[in-house]
């Protein structure tokens, strides 16, 4: 017995040290997944921090529980109820009281998970007063982005390659060649549409996740509390490329999203130019 109880209490110790260590390599690069990484990503936002209690403090002991339960329900029936022991069966068919519980009981559970769900839900669809809007727009296979509060600025954001991913130090299949930019601590409201299919913009440590539909604009909006780069990729099935239109938004403080402002409008306003010269020099040649 005393083996057992040691051998039990080496596991918990491993996997505390396990899950400890995933969690600090999670920590340093907050904002993807991480090789061998436990649990979901850092939480950066006030929904995802209630996200993660939801599913760790809630409903992740909930099913330990569940689990436990039926599997000592189905020791008993095994040991209790086998062959050996029961030469003859019982042609028992009706358990009142076990008949209640077992439907009485799920309702109980799902009445104690939809209370803190429905508070969840709520709050991922209830923004505070909004500091910043942004438009986005998914295409196959990439993001556009408009900044309406600012000059309508506007950018596509594509995928790098694994060179020019490995050249600037970001992580393959997750960088973009433009980012989106956004100050820390301010309410940012996304509206979110598609220009061919269905696509679904997601980041796992704002905890947002919202479908992109043809003609139909949905609202999500997130809140970042620290400063970081953060990934995400779409996480609706779109098409052969689905799996190369990431997403990267860079939370940065009020004044180097000033800073930023100033040289993106200088940046795709020169980019729009020039593309609306070759354009315009197409037709005439036309």
């Amino acid at each position: 017995m005393r083996k057992i109880t040691s051998t039990i209490q080496m596991l918990a110790a491993g996997a505390a040290v396990t899950w400890s260590a995933g969690a600090q390599a999670a920590e340093s690069v907050a904002g993807r997944p991480v090789p061998e990484g436990l649990g979901l990503q850092v939480p950066v936002t006030e929904v995802a921090e209630f996200g993660h209690w939801m599913y760790n403090g809630w409903l992740l002991p909930i099913i330990i529980a569940i689990t436990a339960l039926v599997t000592v329900l189905l020791a008993i029936v095994v040991i209790r109820y086998r062959a050996g022991a029961n030469p003859e069966p019982s042609k028992t068919s009706h358990n009142t009281l076990i008949e209640v519980i077992w439907t009485v009981l799920p309702v109980v559970i799902l009445v104690f998970i939809a209370v803190p769900s429905f508070k969840l839900l709520y709050s991922q669809y209830n923004p505070p007063s909004v500091d910043l809007t942004i438009k986005v727009t998914g295409h196959q296979w990439y993001w556009s982005y408009e900044y309406p509060d600012h000059d309508n600025l506007a950018f596509d954001a594509i995928m790098l390659s694994d060179e020019d991913a490995a050249k600037a130090e970001l992580p393959r299949l997750l960088a973009t060649d433009n980012r989106v930019v956004v100050p820390v601590g301010k309410t940012v409201k996304l509206l979110i549409t598609s220009s061919d299919v269905i696509h679904s913009w997601a980041i796992p440590s704002f905890f947002v996740k919202m479908d992109a539909v043809p003609g139909r604009i949905n609202e999500t909006y997130f809140k970042a509390d620290k400063p970081g780069i953060y990934y995400g990729q779409c996480s609706e099935l779109c098409g052969i490329r689905h799996g190369f239109m990431p997403i990267m938004v860079e939370v940065v403080t009020e004044e180097q999203f000033a800073a930023w402002l100033e040289e993106a409008k200088a940046q795709f306003a020169s980019a729009s130019a020039s593309t609306q010269f070759a354009s315009a020099d197409l037709i005439a040649r036309q």
